[in-house]
């Protein structure tokens, strides 16, 4: 049962969790939940969202269920907008829906399916981003929490449209944070980890043409061994979409191995100031500070 205290990291905020009815997404709204919350939880499967929403009201949250396909502009402008329509604002939004899309080499990949990847993945995340910014940036207030994935920093061969759309989710996250931290909104994104939800059922029907990846899980799902439970990924999203992470913006971190438990004040500013936890060129200038090839 959630008891609410006015010391939760989220107290009072209305949070918008794209993806909410099932995996990460899920974790994230009842994490979110318990942290004093009241969330709005969308995906497009309404039987699942009306599920995890009735399980945090059952547990003392406050959640409500919003279907909505996040491909479709319209659709993510009647969320926010209902959302607003409800609660008067919208403090926090938590974009983590996604899909794998086409598995196998590039070339062999339908063109359609991969084009739907980046409709969900990159696109989504556009539009539920543009539909909160105007309100955010009136306001002066707001924190925007993005999920990048396997690919986004690394190559991840055979998962073409994946990685490249969640590189471009960093890449956007970094572009808006910059966009918008003069109106004191802050924009990160999480590296989730290897995470066994429902997603890696795909990996397993893809058999060998999932290539590495495909062993991985089968690993996982065997042992455990590698993988990392939802509720990390939903603890960072919480810390992200709370005042304990101060002015942190522009920055993709991983959610098993980054240490932003034990992060403190003066970690941000040297955090801000500089090029670590975003994607860079690894060169001489970026690691240094320094020209090419100076002495």
């Amino acid at each position: 049962m959630i008891e609410t205290r006015r010391d939760m990291q989220l107290h009072d905020r209305i949070c918008i969790v794209t993806g909410g009815g099932r995996g990460i997404g899920e974790a994230v709204a009842r994490a979110c939940a318990r942290e004093g919350a009241q969330v709005t939880v969308a995906s497009r499967t309404m039987s699942e969202l009306e599920n995890v929403a009735q399980s945090i009201t059952e547990d003392g949250g406050r959640a409500t269920a919003v279907r909505a396909d996040v491909a479709d502009p319209t659709e993510v402008h009647d969320l926010v907008t209902v959302t607003l329509e409800r609660h008067g604002r919208v403090d926090l939004l938590i974009n983590a829906a996604g899909v794998y899309g086409p598995i196998g080499y590039a070339w062999e990949a339908d063109p359609d399916e991969w084009a739907t990847a980046i409709s969900i993945n990159l696109l989504g995340t556009f539009h539920c981003c543009q539909a909160v910014l105007p309100h955010m940036v009136t306001r002066r207030e707001g924190r925007i929490v993005n999920f990048a994935g396997g690919g986004a920093a690394t190559p991840l061969a055979r998962f073409s449209a994946y990685a490249a759309s969640k590189a471009a989710v960093v890449r956007l996250t970094e572009t808006l944070a910059q966009e918008v931290r003069e109106f004191n909104v802050f924009v990160n994104a999480i590296a989730p980890g290897a995470v066994d939800t429902r997603l890696q059922d795909d990996v397993l029907a893809a058999g060998e043409r999932a290539g590495d990846l495909w062993e991985r899980i089968q690993k996982l799902r065997q042992t455990g061994e590698g993988g990392v439970g939802p509720e990390v990924a939903a603890d960072l999203a919480v810390y992200l979409g709370s005042d304990s992470c101060g002015l942190l913006t522009g920055k993709l971190i991983s959610a098993p191995h980054d240490r932003w438990r034990t992060w403190e004040v003066s970690d941000f500013d040297r955090l801000s100031s500089s090029a670590w936890l975003t994607l860079r060129r690894i060169d001489e200038f970026t690691l240094t500070g320094l020209p090419p090839f100076s002495a």
